[in-house]
This record gives C-alpha cells, structure tokens and sequence, in this order.
C-alpha cells in the first residue's frame, strides 16, 4: 500500500544519520528518588555503589520549554527526532546490551543516533517506525548500548485504543508476582524522566483525547519492574536485555509480571489480571 501523500517518506529519512549528545551525572540525590519512586528498600546510596537498573532513562532528558511542547505534551516535532505527521507517539520498544555497572556518581555521556525511518501498514492504519541507537560511556567506556523502537501511529478510536480483539490471556510463568502500579507512581515515574506527554498523568486528556479507559502506564516503567525482576531470579543483572510493547496497560489495573527461565534465557511478560500480554521480554546472561 503506498503511503498517505501527506507522509513524505523520503524528507524523514533525510533524518537517518542525525546525531545528539548529552551528559549528566547520577548523582545519589537521583539515585534516592528513583529507589522511593519504585520502593527499592536499600541503604543511602554512597559514592561508587551500582546504580539501580535502568536509571539510565532517567538521565539527560531533553529540556524543552513548557511553551514549546505539543498538546500531548511531547517536543515539537522536528529537531533530533524527524517530524512524522502522525498524531500518536509510543516507544514501541528496546535492545540493551550492558557491558557494565553505571555507578553512583558517574558522569554518563550519551550519544544517540536516528538509525532508520520505515514506514508500514498495520491493523490500525499507517504506522511509521524511528529507530535510535543509543550509546551510553563512562570515561570513554560504553557501558550500555540501547536500540529503541519508536511507532508514530493514527488518532485511535476508543475501541482501539483500549482493547486488542481476540488477544489471549497472558501464560503463567513458573515465575509470578503482582505488582500495583498507582497514580502517584506514575506521577514520579514521570517526573523522574521530565516526561511530559498526556496519558500518563492527565486522566482527561488520556480518555477525552486519546480514548484511553485511563492513564497509560509507561513502557520504560514496565521494563523496569521486568529487567528488576529478572536481575532478582538469576542472581544478578543480565547482559542482554529486550522488550516490546504489544498491549497497553492503565492504572486501573492490577498488573501481574511473568517469568520463565527457557533455552538459558529468560522469557518475561508483563498483563492485567486474565489480560493479554502488555509487554513481552527476553533477559540473558553472557
């Protein structure tokens, strides 16, 4: 099917290859809100610890003045990202590869490549996929490398956007543990990564605008309840690390993560109760 005229395909592309940098420190300040923010119970954090699994999406959020935002509350399009005239932005998901620890008082700098801009026809209608590399270094050393997917995707319908048809319950890992996931969470979770987009903290715009049947909670949150937990079974954090967002879920829900160990991997979904897979999850160890 040939894209919409209005989705100028070979502009985006242009995009590919398009580079930014930014630094920040983890400074133990950081490292206490985040371990409140998740009820990770552990000692003051000190100079030198491990720092909490992926807190790296906590660092360097881009700034953008509040005047400058769009009425989903993301940037702007334009700038680092290319400017795709599609309504609806989601992280689709991610590949992480660790190398090592981020520390307690590291400076991380971060160097994020548009690696590719692909355009596709999904049950929804026209969807349009923007992947970034990320390398994340401390004192030259690469230490996490990340491929994130974002989807750009049509104004859902309210059936759309709440549901998934014919989507089966989730399977039950050998592995199971409910977790709440409540407003206040997602409000620091939020706050945490300066997100500002809409769903995830404004519950009229969420149902009024986007049809959602309430807040969405994040996908960077979901993985790392799910990359925690992983880390807990096996002992220590894996090496290898992949999600992907396949349902959403919302803050009226009580979430259940999933888990099971297969061919030396570890295989991790997060659901509602009953409820489709929300988001599914591969952890491995070198």
């Amino acid at each position: 099917m040939p894209e919409p005229r209005y989705l100028d395909i070979e502009r985006l592309r242009s995009w590919i290859g398009r580079e930014e940098s930014a630094s920040d420190t983890i400074s133990p300040d950081l490292v206490r809100r985040f371990n409140a923010a998740f009820d990770i119970k552990c000692a003051f954090p000190s100079l030198g610890d491990a720092a909490p699994l992926l807190i790296n999406y906590c660092l360097a959020p881009p700034a953008i003045a509040t005047s400058l935002l769009a009425e989903d509350g993301h940037p702007e399009k334009g700038g680092f990202l290319p400017p795709v005239p599609l309504p609806r932005r989601m992280w689709a998901g991610s590949s992480l590869a660790f190398s090592g620890a981020l520390r307690v008082g590291d400076l991380v700098e971060r160097v994020s490549r548009v690696a590719d801009v692909a355009v596709k026809t999904g049950r929804t209608g026209t969807l349009c996929f923007v992947t970034v590399e990320h390398k994340s270094s401390v004192s030259g050393n690469v230490l996490v490398e990340e491929t994130q997917t974002i989807v750009y995707r049509e104004a859902s319908t309210a059936q759309e956007a709440s549901s998934r048809p014919g989507a089966e319950a989730a399977a039950m890992g050998l592995h199971n543990r409910p977790v709440g996931v409540s407003v206040p969470l997602l409000f620091r979770y939020s706050a945490l990564t300066f997100n500002a987009h809409r769903i995830h903290y404004d519950r009229r715009y969420a149902v009024e605008v986007e049809h959602y049947p309430g807040l969405v909670i994040h996908a960077p949150l979901q993985a790392t309840l799910l990359l925690n937990y992983a880390a807990e079974l096996g002992g220590k954090p894996p090496s290898k690390f992949v999600f992907r967002a396949v349902s959403p879920l919302f803050d009226d829900e009580f979430i259940n993560l999933h888990a099971a160990e297969e061919g030396g991997k570890m295989k991790l979904s997060t659901a509602r109760r009953d409820g489709p897979v929300a988001m599914s999850a591969e952890a491995a160890w070198a």
